[in-house]
């Protein structure tokens, strides 16, 4: 039977381990989530594992990365699953703290990054979430101290938000990425996707379909702005009902692409 990672549940005790694993010389890696935990998790935490001596992981539901009328309420929240999964991973421990203990009484600083980087496609329709965001990986990160803290792909945008936060506040962590893990038909692994009703998670390929056809076009010389028209209307053919975004952007700073890049 394998072992199921030490819990700890405050700032204290998350930093006296750690602090403990450090004094003998261990390298140490970090995954925050928000629990849930699927097969793109876990690869997280196996490349963490790989890649340091001791692997952390948060699981922490953040109440400020969510709007007035999102799901922070219904997120799933599935602990002893999750302990499980990580035991089953190699994780050495997993950080539960409560939203007290991340956000004490009189709590009153926020951390905000260009609004190059956050108000734009997510961010467009979610205008507090990347702050939510940048704050609390910025608190973990300080909490844990790690010298690598992994990411998904996935979550692009959230992934270059981290990125400039870290380079910009001198924190100490290398800041890793690791591509989305995916199921069969292509869409990726998500908390949110798992609950999709069946005939939205049927329909959810044709997003993952659109996205590399978009590519596709651009890479063999289209102009983006046809390839992306031909994008929104291979959605709507296929019954998205409303489109938050489709656009192509440069990797770093996230700028919009307006022609095919040159080669």
């Amino acid at each position: 039977m394998i072992a199921g990672p030490a819990v700890e549940r405050s700032v204290a005790g998350l930093r006296a381990r750690v602090a403990g694993w450090r004094r003998t010389g261990a390298r140490i890696g970090f995954v925050p989530t928000m629990g849930a935990l699927h097969e793109g998790h876990l690869e997280l935490v196996r490349a963490a594992f790989r890649a340091c001596d001791r692997a952390v992981v948060s699981i922490f539901v953040n109440p400020t990365q969510f709007g007035p009328r999102e799901d922070f309420e219904s997120y799933p929240r599935r602990e002893a699953h999750d302990i499980a999964a990580l035991a089953d991973a190699g994780a050495d421990l997993a950080f539960i703290p409560t939203v007290a203990e991340m956000y004490p009484a009189g709590f009153a600083t926020a951390v905000s990054v260009d609004e190059r980087l956050t108000d734009c496609l997510c961010g467009a329709a979610r205008p507090t979430h990347f702050r939510g965001v940048a704050t609390v990986v910025t608190k973990l990160l300080l909490q844990c101290l790690p010298d690598e803290a992994w990411f998904g792909e996935k979550d692009f945008q959230q992934l270059q938000v981290i990125r400039r936060l870290a380079v910009d506040l001198d924190i100490p962590a290398a800041i890793r990425g690791l591509p989305t893990v995916r199921a069969a038909d292509g869409v990726a692994l998500s908390s949110r996707n798992a609950n999709l009703a069946a005939g939205d998670r049927a329909r959810a390929p044709a997003l993952v379909e659109t996205l590399r056809m978009v590519a596709a076009r651009v890479a063999d010389g289209e102009p983006v702005p046809a390839a992306l028209a031909a994008g929104r209307k291979r959605l709507a053919d296929a019954r998205f009902d409303r489109i938050d975004y489709l656009e192509i952007r440069e990797e770093d700073g996230l700028a919009p692409v307006a022609e095919r890049p040159a080669t």
